[in-house]
């Protein structure tokens, strides 16, 4: 098992169940063109370790979080944390960081709350391709 210190490249944790979160996470690998994004689900092993680091509930699968240079981003701030780095126009959203986190978490947790009704949920966690595998720890 990977350490969270051995982790030199930014983290991207998801719900690996979630359709939402699953296309995100393949837009990210799309737009990612220097490949700098790692990813883990939220109940692989890695995603279980972070979790129960930084005392996070590791039933609670509602948010999407962020580990770069050894600093947690969760909900919205991780999310557009995300798009500045990404080589597409998504990363325009990034000035969405001027308003209050108060805010753009009540709006994440609304859409993190219903994202299974309105996006639709998996069995089982969904599996990379052999050629994405190495980007995927766990």
């Amino acid at each position: 098992m990977t350490a969270l210190t051995d982790i030199k490249q930014p983290v991207i944790l998801f719900d690996g169940v979630c359709n939402l979160c699953n296309g995100a996470v393949q837009y990210v690998i799309k737009h990612d063109a220097d490949k700098q994004f790692l990813f883990a689900s939220l109940q692989s092993q890695f995603g279980q370790k972070v979790l129960a680091a930084h005392q996070f509930s590791n039933t609670n699968f509602n948010s999407f979080i962020l580990l770069q240079n050894s600093v947690i981003y969760q909900r919205s701030t991780a999310a557009l944390m995300v798009a500045k780095q990404l080589k597409s126009a998504i990363r325009l959203l990034y000035w969405c960081i001027i308003i209050p986190s108060f805010i753009r978490d009540g709006v994440y947790n609304i859409i993190a709350k219903n994202r299974y009704k309105w996006f639709g949920k998996q069995d089982a966690c969904w599996l990379p391709t052999p050629e994405l595998k190495s980007r995927f720890l766990d």
